[in-house]
């Protein structure tokens, strides 16, 4: 008898599980930053329309955790296994660890365990760890995460689910003004206020940093250039280390005074010295040029 397709012929499936407290919420953070499309704690009986939904939209790679009393494990078990003739790969990642460290994370966080209720934190855990022995028999990759750091779980996550970790780098410069105060969103900060300042010729205050006169003017400081090779070096340098640290968006804010002139000039620049950087997809923002 023939092998029945697909029933979703281009989907890629992961269902993360595990013990409580093992890394299954951090794990779904991981996927959606690789690229899947995340949804969390949802109901066995909704797993269906999920995908339909997804499929409808032309959605590829899914991930999701699955909210399961006790009493549903076995049967949602039996859907797994039913899910692997459905989809063009499942990946099942059961995230678990010890008792030690499971005691020390919920002491940490001051977070009850979903079964505590009447019995200790360590029965908890054990009765858990004895409900869900059905699914992790039925695991692709079991991920122990008592001793992970986080970079290590996102290396692991990555493995098992066949992806890139580093994938795409969104890179934004991000000119400000420091009179109107520091971005909240900065992960990196140049200050350019050293730069002779265009706003004090009357010519042109009124234009920005995009401006051709305005550029002129700013490239007769002879430590501009200087200046930008040794940025440039430090920000080329510090990509690959971000994204082999996960990240997946950086921002590095440039300021002058009021983020018209110097500021929107120089993140124009540092964008260009990042445009053959494999991986980064670098743009430049102007947060204060209407003020």
């Amino acid at each position: 008898m023939p092998t029945p397709a697909p029933r979703y012929p281009e989907i890629h499936l992961v269902i993360a599980a595990g013990l409580s407290g093992a890394g299954v919420t951090q794990t779904l953070k991981i996927l959606e930053d690789i690229g899947f499309a995340c949804v969390a704690q949802l109901p066995a009986d909704l797993l269906d329309p999920t995908l339909e939904h997804f499929h409808a939209r032309g959605v590829e790679r899914i991930a999701l955790s699955v909210s399961l009393p006790d009493g549903e494990v076995a049967a949602f078990a039996t859907r797994i296994d039913a899910l692997r003739s459905q989809v063009a790969r499942l990946d099942v990642l059961f995230l678990e660890a010890g008792e030690s460290a499971l005691v020390g994370r919920f002491s940490e966080t001051r977070r009850r365990h979903r079964l505590s209720p009447g019995v200790t934190l360590t029965e908890a855990i054990e009765r858990e760890r004895t409900a869900l022995a059905p699914i992790h028999d039925l695991a692709t990759t079991t991920i122990e995460t008592d001793a992970m750091t986080l970079s290590q779980l996102r290396a692991r996550v990555a493995t098992a689910v066949g992806s890139d970790l580093g994938g795409t780098l969104e890179l934004t410069f991000l000119a400000f003004g420091f009179k109107y105060g520091l971005p909240p969103e900065l992960d990196l900060l140049l200050d350019v206020r050293f730069l002779a300042n265009p706003n004090y010729d009357p010519e042109l205050r009124e234009r920005l940093g995009s401006d051709p006169a305005v550029a002129a003017f700013i490239e007769r400081d002879d430590t501009l250039e200087p200046f930008l090779v040794r940025a440039g070096e430090l920000i080329r340098f510090l990509l690959p280390l971000y994204k082999r640290e996960g990240k997946t968006r950086l921002t590095i804010g440039i300021g002058c005074t009021g983020g018209r002139h110097r500021s929107l000039y120089v993140a124009r620049r540092l964008r260009g010295t990042c445009a053959d950087i494999a991986g980064v997809e670098a743009g430049v923002a102007a947060r204060d040029i209407g003020r």
